[in-house]
């Protein structure tokens, strides 16, 4: 676990927003809140979402050892913070899939189907043994669906299906079911802003044994963007002027014999316009505000 934390820290603005919030948790809970709500579901990443965090790739949650609870300080906003696309992070550059959302297209094995107007591609195994599945549609600016993109491609629907189970190294095993739902609008060329829409849902199972006894340990994950709008700008990155970000994360872990330890966390994020969104945050029943420099910022809270 400690080697996990490490690298959760460098996982953007991961040291932050729980300076508000932690003091929810008791130091003696069986569900760390920095391992079960900064890193994400198993397979996860492969997914379009919000978080910034990547340690679901190589890595699911577990209850840390008896005694030792691993919260990092109570610092970090969940899933390792946000993508850098939300944050500004992105600069247009060359090209019409570049910047901030852009697509970069599918493998040439993929094909075109004309009655139901997408691209998918052939089932393909990640590293860990999950499978991901991945789709998509293009369309021009007037509603004309295409079979592949090019410069007049304007708007792209993803979707991306990841399941299957990890075995770690200590034989605990994970069962996990994510998806996302990606459409992202203002691509062609000569476009001022781009707009994006989409959910992300994942589910994780995991069953295994530790010093405490047998285990089960579950997480859903999931986040809705609503009209998000990023003017582009050649060469130099912006941020979101419109739009409204809502993650949330559920876990629990239940030892043999004894109850469940939850944790829930909500995180609403608001875009105005202006050079500061708001960020609503409510962990275990208690709200925070606070507000998020943009670009590049790092969350202020009350």
């Amino acid at each position: 676990m400690k080697g996990l934390l490490q690298r959760v820290t460098v996982a953007a603005m991961a040291l932050v927003a729980f300076a508000c919030l932690d003091s929810t948790s008791p130091s003696s809970s069986l569900l760390s809140i920095s391992d079960a709500l900064v890193t994400l579901p198993a397979g996860f990443s492969s997914t379009n979402n919000t978080f910034a965090s990547d340690n679901g790739t190589t890595s699911a949650f577990v209850p840390p050892e008896h005694g030792h609870d691993g919260r990092m300080g109570g610092r970090g906003m969940m899933g390792g913070g946000m993508g850098p696309d939300f944050l500004g992070g992105i600069g247009f550059g060359r090209g019409f899939d570049h910047g901030p959302f852009g697509f970069g297209g599918l493998d040439s094995d993929c094909t075109f189907s004309s009655s139901t107007g997408r691209v998918s591609c052939p089932a393909e195994t990640d590293r860990r043994g999950l499978t991901i599945v991945r789709s998509a549609s293009y369309k021009k600016a007037d509603g004309t669906v295409q079979s592949a993109p090019d410069s007049t491609t304007n708007t792209v629907n993803m979707q991306i299906q990841v399941t299957g189970t990890v075995t770690r190294r200590d034989s605990a095993v994970s069962t996990v079911n994510n998806s996302s739902d990606r459409t992202v609008g203002g691509l062609a060329v000569g476009s001022t802003q781009r707009t994006v829409n989409g959910t992300s849902r994942g589910e994780e199972s995991t069953t295994g044994k530790d010093t405490d006894g047998v285990f089960l340990a579950t997480r859903l994950v999931g986040d809705t963007t609503s009209g998000l709008v990023i003017p582009l700008e050649s060469g130099r990155p912006t941020y979101p002027t419109a739009g409204t970000v809502i993650r949330s994360m559920h876990s629990s872990v239940t030892i043999a014999g004894g109850t469940p330890t939850v944790h829930d966390r909500r995180e609403v994020i608001t875009y105005n316009g202006s050079a500061t969104a708001t960020i609503t945050i409510t962990q275990d029943g208690t709200t925070k505000t606070c507000t998020l420099p943009l670009p590049h910022g790092m969350p202020v809270c009350q």
